[in-house]
């Protein structure tokens, strides 16, 4: 019961968990606020870029496909029904988490933290909150039946441990400056 909880909310949330892994690979560009300040800060920083955020959606959209391809093997091998993703709630998923870790860049800098500087619970779960917001307002009913009260709270726990793991893995493959 509980095997098959965990692995149905990390499935449910696969697309969200890989854009900002694809963004820090395929960054670079124009920032997102073209420089902008406010109160003589950036609004977000040269971290958010359009080329990132684009191919962070493409990426967690690419792989909602590819797990609906092996969903029935994969859920006869876990013996759990796993979720299926219609196109629009792969495209929330996938660009909620950009929108969620641009909010959190956004409060990032207007409490005074540089680009890089640690925000405990906020680096964790910024994207989290913003896939979820928007695949809710997007796909109501979808979601209602995907990310039941259970699998939420899974994602709750579940999503700093990873986040940690995979940016601590990041930090010592050079392809981030911290590891956080």
């Amino acid at each position: 019961m509980v095997v098959s909880l965990v692995v149905g909310a990390l499935w449910a949330m696969l697309p969200a968990y890989v854009p900002n892994n694809a963004a820090v690979l395929a960054g670079g560009g124009r920032p997102i606020d073209g420089g902008r300040t406010l109160d003589g800060r950036r609004l977000l920083g040269d971290g958010k870029t359009w080329r990132g955020t684009a191919a962070g959606t493409l990426a967690g959209v690419a792989l909602a496909l590819a797990l609906n391809a092996i969903e029935p093997a994969a859920s006869a091998a876990v013996g759990v029904s796993l979720p299926r993703f219609p196109l629009l709630a792969a495209a929330t998923l996938a660009f909620g988490a950009m929108l969620g870790d641009v909010a959190a860049s956004f409060l990032k800098r207007r409490t005074g933290r540089e680009r890089g500087a640690a925000f405990p619970g906020v680096d964790q779960l910024d994207f989290v909150v913003g896939a979820l917001a928007l695949t809710a307002l997007a796909t109501p009913a979808w979601f209602g039946a995907t990310f039941t009260l259970p699998r939420l709270a899974v994602v709750v726990v579940a999503t700093p441990v990873l986040h940690l793991l995979t940016n601590g893995i990041a930090y010592a493959l050079g392809l981030k400056d911290e590891p956080w």
